[in-house]
């Protein structure tokens, strides 16, 4: 397979990923987290510094409005619920808070 077309295939794939999570909204990021390490907000941070990388200024919340495919508040009102205790304590039991 050629470069491009495993760049189109990714993209494909990446697109598909994003319209599930924008469709889960009953996921929740610290379940992403708990679960595999990486969230909503990981992605979008991965999407602003692959634009960086190409030379594409954007925002923190510019990604994370793709991603979310809303402005990041409004879906934090919309769709966050509180983190039980036990949520809390298995994020902090896996992951390294440095980041």
């Amino acid at each position: 397979m050629d470069k491009a077309t495993t760049t189109e295939l990714e993209a494909a794939a990446f697109r598909r990923l994003v319209a599930h999570l924008q469709e889960r909204t009953d996921v929740q990021n610290i379940d992403m987290m708990n679960l595999s390490g990486f969230c909503r907000n990981c992605m979008s941070r991965w999407y602003r510094q692959a634009a960086e990388t190409s030379g594409i200024e954007m925002t923190d919340g510019e990604a994370r409005k793709l991603i979310y495919g809303m402005e990041y508040a409004d879906w934090k009102a919309q769709y966050q619920t509180e983190a039980t205790p036990e949520q809390k304590a298995q994020y902090l039991k896996t992951h390294n808070h440095d980041d």
